[in-house]
């Protein structure tokens, strides 16, 4: 069984949770998820199974769609509303002119100080195993891109004012940090209330299954109809169509020569070769000094 299933994570599940509870429906080890989930984060969690599992990084790489909730007047420890408490303030004014005029202001690239509790890695050890001994380590900033930012709704009259926004970013970018930076430029303490991620690497909530309808599928011995292909992960590279005797050729592992390819590619990027009868064969990447291209990953 290869393919990848979009599976909807439910709160308070990890994505390891989900992973070894997909493992056990459909009776096979080789599964990956594309892009760890906060246990409190609900959303789209794509898991590649069998061979799929080699489009992994390729998903990972890809954009991100998330729409998140910010409460505002209150700091803690974790950027969400899970951690201790650290400062509290009250009788906000902010206005949604104001709201809006900040959210814009992220989009395009940016730097992110990665949270304490995170799985990012410094000198060895996890952020988040240092944050739980009590210790604050210096973290280097980061680049990410907010490629789209949107308010989605205001409740900025009330004691505990709020809003919700969407975002569409690059992979590495903490949601959480985002609130909490957001919440810096209007002047108050911050903190991210709700998460939902609504897309992975074009993955959308559309093609999620739960875990109950997975077990339902796999029972029905229907699974294979909501399983999608492995190439939807490369859907963005640039399509290349090989004839009968190409196809052989790449079959055997052997490189492409650009003679024998029609279609025009960006020899910068890597492509999708397909065979006959569109047949997805493997991703290549250009040789300049061969004049061909070569095999990165052979699936079929």
């Amino acid at each position: 069984m290869d393919g990848i299933i979009a599976v909807w994570k439910p709160a308070g599940w990890t994505s390891h949770d989900v992973v070894a509870k997909v493992r056990r429906i459909v009776r096979m080890k080789r599964i990956g998820h594309a892009g760890t989930l906060d246990p409190m984060v609900t959303g789209v969690l794509p898991l590649c199974l069998g061979r799929s599992t080699r489009v992994v990084e390729y998903l990972q790489e890809r954009p991100k769609a998330y729409e998140a909730v910010i409460q505002l007047g209150i700091a803690t420890d974790t950027e969400d509303l899970t951690g201790t408490v650290l400062e509290e303030q009250s009788d906000i004014k902010v206005t949604q002119e104001q709201v809006l005029q900040v959210l814009q202001s992220f989009v395009g690239e940016i730097d992110q100080v990665p949270p304490m509790y995170s799985a990012v890695k410094v000198d060895g050890k996890r952020l988040y195993e240092l944050a739980r001994e009590g210790k604050t380590v210096e973290r280097k900033s980061r680049k990410v891109t907010i490629h789209q930012i949107d308010l989605l709704s205001c409740d900025l009259e009330s004691d505990r004012p709020r809003f919700s926004f969407s975002v569409i970013c690059s992979k590495g970018t903490y949601i959480r940090t985002l609130c909490v930076d957001i919440g810096r430029a209007l002047g108050v303490p911050a903190a991210m209330a709700e998460l939902i991620r609504t897309m992975s690497g074009g993955i959308t909530r559309e093609q999620c299954v739960t875990l109950e309808e997975l077990e339902e599928l796999q029972a029905a011995g229907r699974l294979e109809e909501r399983m999608l292909p492995a190439e939807i992960a490369i859907e963005h590279l640039a399509r290349v169509q090989a004839d009968a005797p190409v196809t052989e050729m790449a079959l055997r592992g052997q490189k492409i020569p650009y003679n024998r390819i029609t279609d025009s590619f960006d020899s910068s990027s890597l492509v999708r070769l397909y065979g006959e009868n569109d047949a997805f064969i493997g991703i290549y990447k250009a040789d300049d000094e061969a004049l061909a291209l070569k095999p990165v990953k052979v699936f079929s």
